[in-house]
C-alpha cells in the first residue's frame, strides 16, 4: 500500500472510531525486547541455545496475540562475553534502539559493565544467567540460581556419600569464578571440611597443566570448578581428564548443552541446577516438543542458560500486562509479583528479585545427558538485595 493510501486509511478508520491516527499508529508499534548475549567470546558455546529459547518464546507470545495486542520484536546483539562488549551492546539497545526491555543471558563481568547503562535509560532488565549472587539494581529482576541454592547439593554429597573431607577449587579470575568459590569454600569449612587449594586462571586462560599437576600432589578428596562457562568448561575437562587424576569432580558452571557437545570427557561430572532435560513434568515435555518442533535437526540442547531465558519473556508479558503498560517504572513494579509455571515449575521473582528455585543435583552420563539423584524442592535464594524496593 502507498504511503498516501496507508494515512487515507489511517484516517478513515479514526474518524469512525474516536480513536487519533496518533494512537492507532502507536498502538501497532512493535514491543522491543533487547537480548545481549555472548555470540563471540567465552560464552559462545552455549549463546546459540539461548537465542532459540528467545526465539521460541517471542513467536509463541506473537501466535497468542502479542502483549496488550501488540507484537513482539527481538534485538539480538553480541555482548562478546565481557565488559567492554556489553558496554557497546548496551549502548546500542538502550539509546540507539530503544527497547522496552533487556533479557540477558551473560557472564558477570558483561552484566556488571552494563548495569550503570541500564540505570541511566531505566530499562528493565531481567538477568537469566546463574551467577554468583547479591548483584543489585532498581532496574534488575534475576531469575537463575545464585550459590546459597547450589553449591549444598554438591558439596553435602561428596561429604556424605564420598566421604571427602578435603577439597581443591579452581575457577576463571573473575566476578563469577571468586564470588562461587569463596562461598564453597565458607560453606565447607562451616560443615566440617577443608579446602586444600583454590587457583585461578583469566577467563581467557586455556592451559590448566600447572593447576592440575598443583592438585595432584594435594591429594584433595573432591574437586569443585567455577569456570565462565562454556569454553573453559570444556578446556577444563578435557586437561583433568588428560592427566589421569580420577577423584569426585563438581563442576558449579556447566550446562547440560555444553556436557552433550563434551563426549566422554564430561562423564561422571556432578552438578547442580533448576533445569535438566530430564525434568519428567508436562510443562517441560511441552516446552522439549516445541523446541523440536521450531528447530528440527539445528536444535541447540535446552540447559540451564536457556530454559530461564524462555520464561523470562513469559514473565515479562505477565509483569506489562499486570501494569497495563509497558512504562519502565510500572513494569519493574510488576515484575515482582507475577509469576510463570515454565518446564522447571513455577517461578516468581519475589526474593529480594531472585526466586525460590526446585535445584537438582545430577551426574553426566556417557551419551551426555544428565540423571538427576536428587531433587530439593523450593530452595531459597537469601538475602540477595534486602535494600533494593
Amino acid at each position: 500500500m502507498r504511503p498516501l493510501k496507508k494515512q487515507l486509511l489511517v484516517a478513515a478508520i479514526a474518524a469512525i472510531t474516536g480513536v487519533s491516527a496518533c494512537t492507532t499508529v502507536l498502538a501497532a508499534d512493535p514491543i522491543r525486547i533487547g537480548v545481549a548475549v555472548g555470540l563471540s567470546g567465552a560464552n559462545s558455546v552455549v549463546a546459540p541455545a539461548v537465542v532459540q529459547s528467545s526465539q521460541l518464546a517471542v513467536e509463541q507470545i506473537n501466535a497468542s496475540g502479542g502483549i496488550l495486542g501488540r507484537q513482539v520484536k527481538l534485538e539480538i546483539t553480541d555482548d562478546a562475553s565481557g565488559a567492554v562488549g556489553a558496554q557497546k551492546a548496551y549502548d546500542s539497545l538502550v539509546f540507539q534502539k530503544n527497547v522496552d526491555a533487556i533479557i540477558s543471558m551473560e557472564t558477570s563481568a558483561a552484566r556488571n559493565a552494563a548495569l550503570p547503562i541500564v540505570a541511566r535509560g531505566k530499562k528493565p532488565l531481567i538477568y537469566t544467567s546463574f551467577y554468583e549472587g547479591k548483584s543489585c539494581s532498581p532496574w534488575m529482576y534475576i531469575n537463575g540460581w545464585v550459590p546459597d541454592q547450589q553449591v549444598a547439593p554438591v558439596v553435602d554429597y561428596f561429604q556424605k556419600t564420598a566421604g571427602a573431607k578435603s577439597f581443591y577449587l579452581v575457577g576463571n579470575d573473575y566476578a563469577f569464578g571468586r564470588g562461587m568459590l569463596d562461598f564453597t569454600a565458607k560453606y565447607i569449612v562451616l560443615h566440617g571440611g577443608k579446602v586444600v587449594g583454590e587457583e585461578y586462571l583469566p577467563i581467557d586462560g586455556t592451559d590448566w597443566t600447572p593447576v592440575l599437576a598443583r592438585i595432584r600432589a594435594a591429594r584433595p578428596d573432591a574437586l569443585i570448578s567455577a569456570t565462565a562457562g562454556g569454553a573453559p568448561n570444556v578446556a577444563l575437562a578435557k586437561q583433568l581428564k588428560a592427566s589421569g587424576l580420577t577423584l569426585p569432580y563438581g563442576n558449579l558452571a556447566i550446562d547440560e548443552g555444553t556436557a552433550k557437545g563434551m563426549g566422554d570427557v564430561a562423564t561422571g561430572i556432578y552438578l547442580s541446577g533448576s533445569y535438566l532435560t530430564s525434568i519428567n513434568t508436562p510443562e517441560n515435555q511441552k516446552f522439549l516438543g516445541e523446541m523440536q518442533k521450531r528447530f528440527g535437526k539445528d536444535i541447540k540442547t535446552p540447559n540451564e542458560l536457556s530454559e530461564p531465558q524462555y520464561e523470562a519473556f513469559f514473565l515479562y508479558k505477565a509483569a506489562v500486562e499486570k501494569a497495563g503498560s509497558t512504562d519502565p517504572e510500572k513494569v519493574i513494579k510488576a515484575l515482582g509479583q507475577v509469576s510463570f509455571d515454565g518446564p522447571r515449575g513455577p517461578v516468581q521473582m519475589d526474593k529480594s528479585r531472585h526466586t525460590p528455585l526446585a535445584m537438582r543435583l545430577g551426574q553426566i552420563q556417557a551419551d551426555g545427558s544428565v540423571k538427576i539423584l536428587q531433587t530439593f524442592p523450593d530452595v531459597d535464594p537469601g538475602e540477595q538485595c534486602p535494600n533494593i524496593k
